[in-house]
């Protein structure tokens, strides 16, 4: 952890903490922003099913987050590839197969990605939740935001060597997700940007409630060096959308959300 701590005091130093976007209503999601990075062309993406082989992630009665997520990236990525044949798409997995965390910013680092989507199941320990919700790097405004977080880091501790690999990060630790959290200021805008979008067409296409784009720690966003979104695609552990995101149509629907604002995002940074 001291090695951390000392690594967030040098990023700190460099970046400045007091240029974060805020969170600008009273249910902690990001508004509109009007300041816009320099545009460019986005030439490839990399999508992230999350969790996978010795790692389900989250579960439903019947369905696992793991496999529901990769059936979904596996069509946006078709989706992508069909209408975007000049846009490179890559995955972390195509099987049920488990990279670390650190291995799937690797790939998109890598590969010199324009944009990440982890793509993920959501879960509450009560059953009336139902919806989506967006993420990007940033401070937690609540501790609900903190446990998703907590929750999607936690897989950390089936890695050998996890407290090298990240740094001394304790996945159990409020402070070090809060301190970790600060890192990707360079790509937050178009982060942000996108995130917007995907909610928006959450909301369009599938007309389920959303609870709009937030801000926490992912181990998966950390050291990603380019915009970057974890997308919850809504609760198994809500009885209709688990039933919803395992049927073939309800991940089309999701897929055909991601894509438009896929979309959308693409003629936006490129005109």
């Amino acid at each position: 952890m001291l090695k951390f701590v000392k690594g967030f005091v040098l990023i700190a130093s460099f970046c400045g903490l007091g240029s974060f976007a805020p969170l600008q209503d009273s249910s902690n999601n990001l508004s509109d922003n009007p300041t816009t990075s320099v545009k460019t062309r986005l030439r490839t993406v990399v999508l992230d099913a999350g969790h996978g082989g010795k790692d389900p992630g989250c579960h439903g009665a019947n369905h696992n987050e793991s496999k529901i997520a990769l059936k979904i990236v596996l069509a946006l990525g078709q989706k992508i590839s069909d209408e975007f044949p000049d846009v490179k798409v890559i995955y972390t997995r195509k099987k049920d197969v488990y990279p670390t965390l650190s291995e799937r910013s690797d790939i998109a680092n890598r590969n010199k990605a324009d944009l990440f989507m982890s793509i993920h199941c959501n879960s509450h320990p009560s059953s009336k939740f139902a919806g989506t919700e967006t993420y990007t790097m940033g401070l937690h405004k609540t501790n609900d935001n903190l446990n998703v977080a907590k929750r999607e880091n936690s897989v950390i501790l089936q890695e050998k060597d996890y407290k090298k690999n990240y740094k001394g990060f304790d996945p159990n630790s409020p402070l070090a997700h809060i301190m970790m959290a600060n890192y990707q200021n360079t790509f937050m805008m178009n982060s942000i940007k996108f995130a917007q979008k995907v909610e928006r067409q959450f909301k369009k296409q599938t007309n389920r409630t959303s609870y709009g784009v937030k801000q926490a720690g992912f181990l998966v966003l950390w050291e990603t060096a380019m915009p970057s979104v974890l997308i919850e695609t809504g609760f198994l552990t809500n009885e209709a959308e688990e039933k919803y995101l395992a049927s073939e149509d309800g991940q089309e629907e999701v897929a055909q959300a991601i894509f438009k604002a896929f979309k959308l995002y693409k003629e936006e940074i490129e005109n």
